[in-house]
């Protein structure tokens, strides 16, 4: 398994990524509610993320990473739904979903 502190840091780095998408979505009018959703779930969940890492439950940390994962897949699905959705927030979203993609196939 990887070191908590290179967990911590890609989680850190996932953060940034969809907090740069939650900003976007306070801004943007004519996102989708779904996408809107999806993106305010992932952004609650990564901070969640931080105590389970700070458990260093193993178990748990993968769990929590496999849910963000799923999180982040089902973000990526409304953005590809979402015509309307900006660059920046694809971008986005597509940063945290590739991050998430690697964090949980190095956890397993």
């Amino acid at each position: 398994m990887l070191q908590n502190s290179e967990i911590q840091q890609r989680i850190t780095r996932i953060e940034q990524a969809v907090g740069q998408a939650a900003q976007s979505c306070q801004t943007e009018q004519n996102l989708s509610p779904k996408l809107k959703h999806c993106i305010e779930e992932l952004d609650r969940q990564c901070h969640v993320a931080e105590s389970v890492i700070q458990s260093q439950d193993e178990n748990r940390i993968r769990q929590c990473v496999d849910e963000l994962e799923s999180l982040g897949d089902e973000a990526k699905r409304a953005c590809t739904m979402d015509g309307s959705a900006p660059s920046t927030v694809k971008d986005a979203v597509l940063r945290a979903h590739d991050e998430l993609s690697r964090l949980k196939h190095q956890l397993h």
